[in-house]
Formats: C-alpha cells, sequence, structure tokens
C-alpha cells in the first residue's frame, strides 16, 4: 500500500515510504558489524537549557590523591548539571579528603546544602580504589558513603554510579546516569547503530550499514537489543546479545516484519507483519519466535507497538479514524480503545514506566513536536518546540525523555524533562543521530 500526506513523517526525516515501524521507514541492505568494541569518531557535546522547578545547591570538590579524580569529579558535575535539578556551588579553595571534617557552616555560607566528596588510589595491582562520601550541610551529618575498586576503563561508570547515588540520595527518585542508550548515527553514506553511556559518551557499535538501520529496541534487562535488518534482501527482526554478539532472526515472514517492542518480562515481542495483508501486531517468543499469535485485526494499517508496563494491553498507531492516532488493545484482541483526540496526526506512543503518561509525535501548525498525554485526565502538554521532533524515549525513572531532533539543517539527539522546563541537545560532530531509545536501568 502506498501512503499519502497525511501518513507520512515529516520530508525532512529523509526516509523512505516502506510502511515499516512507523508510517515512513527505510528498505535497506544491512551489512552486520557485530559488537566491535571499537569506539565511534563521532563525540557528543551537550547544550543545556532551562531549570527545575527547584534546583538543590550542592558543593563536587574534586577527589583527592590520583589525578584520576579529577575527571572523577567532573563527570559527576556534568551528569548533575545535566538533570537540571542541581545547582553547583563552586569548591575553589577547597582541600577535601575522605578523611576532612566537613564545616558545615562554612558550606552553608558558601551556598550549598550538600557537600560530595572523595578521593582515588592506585593500588599496587594497577587498579583504583575510589572513596565517595556525601555530606548534609543543613542536617551537619554524612548522608551516603561508597567504596568500590576497579580498572581505569571502569572509572567512567563508577563515576556515573556516585553520580546515581547522590541524585537518589538528595531527589527520593533513582538516576539514570548510568544507565546507556542507543541510537543511529549517519556519517557519510554509512548508518551505525550505536551504544552509548547515558551522557553520550563511549559509543560502541553494534551495527553497520550502507542504507539505514531502523526500530532499535532494549530488553528490560539490558542484555538485548532487538532490531529489522534487510541483509537477506527484506525486513527482518532480529534480537541480538550484547555480551556474546550473538543474534538470530525472529520474525522472518513473508513480507515486512518489523517494530519489534519487548514485554516487560523480556520474553515477548511485539511485532508488525504483513504477512496476511496490511500492517497488523502479533506477539511472538522473543528467543526463538514461536507462539506466534495475532493481536489486532483491521483493514487499515496498525503500526508501532509499545506494551503497557503491567504488559496486559498494547498502545499502537493506527489509522483506523482515518488518520494516524493512538489505540489500546488486550493482548487478546478486542476492540481497540482510541487514546489520542488533541489535533489530527499522533503517533509513536511511548508509555512512561508507572504508566500514567502516554508520548506522542503530533503534528501542529506543520511542526513535529513531541507531546506529553497524562491518561487520567486526558490533559496534553508539548514537550518540545521543534519543526521535526522524533522518536521519543523515556528514561528508565520516568523523569527525561530522549528524542531525535532537527537543528540547523540536521539531525541531533536531543532531552527534554518529562515536565518540559529543562532541555539538552547533544549534538553529534560528524553524523546525523536518528532513532534514540534508552535502555533500562543497569543490572
Amino acid at each position: 500500500m502506498t501512503f499519502n500526506p497525511p501518513y507520512l513523517f515529516p520530508a525532512t526525516s529523509k526516509w523512505l515510504t516502506c510502511a515499516l515501524t512507523g508510517w515512513v521507514k527505510a528498505c535497506l541492505l544491512v551489512t552486520i558489524a557485530l559488537l566491535s568494541g571499537h569506539t565511534a569518531q563521532a563525540q557528543l557535546r551537550v547544550d543545556i537549557s532551562g531549570t527545575g522547578a527547584q534546583q538543590y545547591p550542592i558543593a563536587i570538590a574534586d577527589f583527592s590523591g590520583d589525578p584520576a579524580g579529577v575527571q572523577i569529579a567532573e563527570i559527576i558535575r556534568a551528569d548533575l548539571t545535566r538533570s537540571g535539578q542541581f545547582r553547583l556551588i563552586g569548591t575553589s579553595g577547597a582541600a577535601l579528603t575522605v578523611d576532612t571534617t566537613i564545616a558545615h557552616d562554612e558550606w552553608r555560607t558558601r551556598g550549598a546544602d550538600f557537600i560530595a566528596y572523595g578521593s582515588v588510589l592506585r593500588l599496587p595491582d594497577g587498579r583504583f580504589e575510589i572513596k565517595y562520601r556525601l555530606g548534609d550541610t543543613v542536617k551537619r551529618g554524612p548522608l551516603d558513603g561508597w567504596i568500590v575498586a576497579g580498572t581505569e576503563k571502569e572509572l567512567r561508570r563508577f563515576s556515573h554510579q556516585i553520580a546515581d547515588r547522590i541524585y537518589e540520595k538528595i531527589t527520593g527518585i533513582k538516576g539514570v546516569f548510568a544507565t546507556r542508550i542507543a541510537y543511529v548515527l549517519k556519517q557519510g553514506k554509512t548508518y551505525e547503530l550505536q551504544i552509548a553511556d547515558a551522557d553520550g559518551q563511549n559509543p560502541q557499535v553494534a551495527l553497520r550499514s550502507r542504507e539505514p538501520i531502523i526500530s532499535p529496541a532494549w530488553s528490560p534487562d539490558g542484555s538485548r537489543l532487538a532490531y529489522v535488518s534487510f541483509e537477506s534482501g527484506k525486513p527482518v527482526v532480529y534480537v541480538h546479545h550484547l555480551t556474546t554478539s550473538k543474534r538470530a532472526p525472529v520474525a522472518n515472514y513473508k513480507g515486512n516484519n518489523s517494530a519489534p517492542a519487548w514485554s516487560p518480562d523480556g520474553n515477548t515481542l511485539a511485532v508488525v507483519l504483513t504477512r496476511d495483508g496490511l500492517s497488523q501486531i502479533y506477539t511472538l517468543g522473543a528467543n526463538d519466535g514461536s507462539n506466534l499469535r495475532r493481536v489486532t485485526r483491521s483493514p487499515l494499517i496498525d503500526t508501532e507497538p509499545v506494551f503497557a508496563p503491567d504488559g496486559r494491553s498494547l498502545y499502537f498507531t493506527s489509522d483506523r479514524s482515518g488518520s494516524p492516532q493512538i489505540y489500546q488493545t488486550g493482548l487478546d484482541g478486542g476492540e481497540p480503545r482510541r487514546i489520542s483526540f488533541s489535533g489530527g496526526y499522533n503517533i509513536s506512543p511511548r508509555i512512561s514506566p508507572d504508566g500514567k503518561t502516554l508520548l506522542t509525535v503530533t503534528r501542529r501548525d506543520g511542526t513535529y513536536r513531541i507531546a506529553s498525554l497524562n491518561l487520567a485526565t486526558g490533559a496534553e502538554a508539548l514537550l518540545t518546540e521543534g519543526r521535526d521532533d522524533q522518536s521519543p524515549s523515556f528514561a528508565p525513572n520516568g523523569m527525561q525523555v530522549l528524542y531525535a531532533a532537527v537543528q540547523g539543517g540536521r539531525s541531533v539527539l536531543a532531552g527534554v524533562s518529562s515536565d518540559g522546563r529543562i532541555r539538552s541537545t547533544l549534538s553529534v560532530l560528524n553524523g546525523e543521530i536518528r532513532e534514540p531509545t534508552w535502555g533500562p536501568f543497569s543490572q
């Protein structure tokens, strides 16, 4: 079936019309480069705008001892700043070690309600020992502490984990700095599926192609990625084990196999197949593709499924009402319930971890923006202001949203807080970013 406007993504997205995961996806022949461990050349730069409703004043001193302590403190500062919920207090002139008795009144005078500090020691076996402390200057006592040892390659991960501990201790919400993201990067005529830290650093190549790559999706435990590959000349859904680089096709039926989405327990995938005609939604076993079951039955197109957090229903995009809108249906079928009503074009549903908020890409006044829908009240909020914002993905704590945007004529990776107050841009220097997806909490 050929789609005509308004059933297409905006032309600036440059996707071809093959009716795969969204209304427009690309037909491609993929050459696989399994997880190689080679760092990609493009680097990401973070720009922040806006602040949260409440900012916590915190001082983060350079960790004493080994010179690596300066880098650790810088990563922690960058993580907390990127959240928009912390205001950094300068530590100029402060010399702190884990044995230092904190002068709470002095730090309160400087404006810091919290003080983080620590030390780094290079061990005889070449590893590094990190000691971290967090003090509460208001309550005049310790708030957190941690000791960890590892290799130089692990220092960045440890830094993110310390930032997560600080974030959770102060806000009461689990941090996501130590999680990972996946996205498609276009460099010249090459497309790569990359996995990176949540701050966009330390990117690794999982899949390489001379044509677009589509539909990356994280398993709930973060050990696997499902994606669509055309290396056999047709779209096939694969599951890729990241630790072993082994992969296997799980949906290889006649026609298009696309749009994989994981169930909360990681045992089932929802996919979109055209084996029986138009694009319809099915479920199958995530390990071997067994137990194929059809979920939707429509004379038009049903696509872009995503599981509800309880695993009992699916949200999806359909044009059964005459224009693309979001619907919800139980896994056993039945009549789907329409969810989106604001505007004549809503696609790409993504549900928050708590099941209370739905993200969509909505078209307003000729622009494509990320919208947030409160499922209890029906209230909608527009989170982004771009002309071509696509592919929203919630952080695992529900506090931030990752998406693809067009800025200055090129695609970039962008973020916005779930309340729309804080925006960030991760700009790639040598390529275009597409189809970002935020991974789960680290296991």
